[in-house]
């Protein structure tokens, strides 16, 4: 119902009723629509570290994560992983109020955390070390990610879908850092 019509769009009603529910049971399992997307939110950030943790225990090296990352099959996530646009509007709606945002923080730091254990795990199993602190890192690669998912729905015959994975590998070229 959100990836068609969007957060504002979407009525309780028309989410209920998508969902094959009665706005009764709506209310039974969700004192609010805020709370339905807060609770989305959390499930999408769970989903991905699951994901992207199972991936990194296959692929040991950091090549061969990001090679397995390139060609995942995104569909099969759940809505916030298939549609960007899905994805920063639930941001950005609960950002907008005071009182939402330390669930957002939550799941942003769990993300960040996400990333910095990619990091970590990839140098260690290449046996170097990290230039940068691990942590900083993290944080950096999730703000590239975000612009770049935020410019592809702006500019998408620019931004090329891998673009944020083809400036990584750039990134770690001009910091002589091998992928292999």
């Amino acid at each position: 119902m959100f990836e068609e019509q969007g957060i504002g769009g979407a009525s309780i009603e028309a989410i209920a009723a998508a969902a094959g529910f009665t706005r009764g049971a709506f209310y039974s399992n969700f004192k609010s629509r805020d709370e339905l997307i807060i609770a989305m939110l959390e499930d999408h950030v769970e989903q991905s570290i699951r994901r992207i943790h199972d991936l990194l225990a296959r692929h040991k090296s950091l090549a061969d994560f990001l090679g397995a990352l390139k060609t995942m099959d995104r569909s099969q996530q759940d809505p916030l992983g298939r549609s960007p646009l899905l994805h920063m509007e639930m941001i950005l709606f609960v950002a907008r109020a005071e009182k939402r945002r330390p669930e957002l923080a939550k799941r942003l730091r769990a993300r960040r955390q996400l990333i910095t254990d990619i990091i970590e795990t990839t140098a260690n199993n290449s046996g170097r070390t990290t230039i940068l602190n691990p942590t900083w890192a993290g944080s950096v690669v999730l703000a590239l990610e975000d612009g770049f998912r935020l410019h592809r729905l702006i500019d998408p015959e620019t931004t090329p879908a891998d673009s944020f994975l083809r400036a990584i590998g750039d990134l770690q070229r001009a910091m002589g850092i091998s992928t292999a």
